[in-house]
């Protein structure tokens, strides 16, 4: 199957500038990754105007023989806008590294780095690749904040760090010089301006919404609220059970043994467990833990799972199969939620990578999830995407431990 076409915008020395990106893709069995370009030079626009009149009029370009060209080649002036996860600071990473390790800096830094380093693989910039493989902390990026924790965690974010500070301005320069504004056609450059102008007077005008009234929380909801511990109901392979779930920062931790998360068939199952005064799990040295245990046992609370907490993963593979419009969006935010959330605690990668904005079943996600009209829509089949998202589902469900046992 072919990837999409993929706007995205790079942050340069002479500012933002917009291309496009083919992530990888398979055709005749061989893997394939290409951005807008020709012979050593990458084109770039100073903006989607630009960008527009060039593939309206140019066939001389290395996406020329992309299976999905003739797609993106008819795209409106708002739909080469890239979206939020496709706009990479590159310039911006020594600021970034500036900053806390939080969720939202190390995803941002995960990115940037991931299309550097595509950049630097499809280019042939092999200054950039080494610059890249020279601290191990630019590979553990896609694990989030447990990469950079304790001794070693610090470690790792200093000597990636140190790299940054030392080197990055030979990524900018090899960039710098690989990049190139090609002319574009006068009449259609004006063509196309207008048609932005057009697009940019109809975002102006907005509707008034009614503020919808707040629904009033249950009291057990309420409880659970006031203990920053989560009731998370999950729907799996024809099974509904129940858990616990927290975050220490932004860390999420859950009821779970040695990665082993504990899930039981009913509220009532899920109930006479935490009455156990001799349980030990990753939430009971919590301090608010004895708080919890008391309550239950007192009936002054019940596990009780609110929409946000509630995961339904059945169906999905099949509903991506079919397309973005058979796909319940708030249902597969919250299902990736949950994959996201258990692959960090037990340190897996490949689910994080595989649901990341470079992935062709990341793109899915996002385009279904964060739906964009300046986004070029993800084509069909989906086959390769339902399948990659099957293989996260299996591997969750691996680590589930149901009513007691022990896997």
């Amino acid at each position: 199957m072919a990837a999409d076409i993929i706007p995205i915008q790079l942050g340069l020395t002479e500012g933002n500038v917009y291309t496009l990106w083919a992530p990888q893709w398979l055709e005749d069995g061989e893997e394939w990754e290409a951005f807008l370009g020709h012979g050593d030079h990458l084109y770039v626009f100073p903006s989607p105007a630009h960008l527009a009149a060039f593939i309206r009029t140019s066939d001389e370009h290395d996406l020329i023989d992309h299976p999905e060209w003739d797609t993106a080649a008819e795209l409106l002036v708002d739909e080469l806008r890239p979206d939020d996860d496709h706009i990479f600071d590159i310039v911006g990473v020594p600021d970034l590294m500036a900053e806390v390790p939080d969720i939202w800096t190390l995803a941002s830094l995960t990115d940037t780095v991931a299309i550097v380093r595509s950049l630097a693989e499809v280019c042939d910039l092999e200054v950039v690749e080494e610059i890249l493989d020279s601290a191990d902390g630019f590979a553990v990026l896609p694990l989030g904040q447990q990469a950079f924790v304790g001794r070693n965690g610090e470690k790792l974010w200093n000597e990636m760090g140190a790299v940054i500070v030392e080197r990055w301005d030979e990524v900018i320069d090899a960039l710098d010089a690989l990049v190139t504004i090609p002319e574009v056609d006068a009449e259609e450059l004006t063509q196309t301006k207008a048609e932005a102008a057009a697009i940019n007077a109809v975002a102006k005008t907005s509707e008034t919404v009614e503020p919808e009234e707040e629904e009033e929380r249950d009291e057990d909801l309420e409880f659970w609220d006031e203990t920053g511990v989560d009731c998370l109901e999950i729907t799996i392979g024809e099974r509904t059970g129940y858990t616990l779930r927290c975050y220490l920062g932004d860390d999420p931790v859950f009821l779970a043994e040695n990665h082993r998360i504990q899930i039981y068939s009913s509220a009532e199952d899920l109930e006479n467990y935490l009455m156990e005064t001799d349980i030990t799990h990753n939430l009971s040295t919590l301090q608010v833990w004895e708080e919890i245990r008391r309550a239950v046992t007192d009936g002054d609370a019940a596990v009780l799972a609110g929409p946000e907490n509630t995961y339904r993963l059945d169906g999905l593979t099949e509903s991506l199969r079919e397309g973005p419009e058979a796909v319940d969006g708030k249902q597969l935010e919250l299902a990736v939620e949950l994959l996201i959330d258990a692959a960090l605690e037990r340190g897996d990668t490949e689910t994080v990578e595989a649901v990341g904005s470079s992935t062709p079943l990341g793109n899915l996600i996002s385009a279904i999830t964060r739906p964009d009209p300046d986004r070029l829509p993800p084509s069909p089949p989906f086959d390769d995407e339902a399948a990659a998202w099957s293989v996260l589902v299996d591997r969750f469900a691996g680590t589930l431990d149901w009513d007691g046992a022990r896997g």
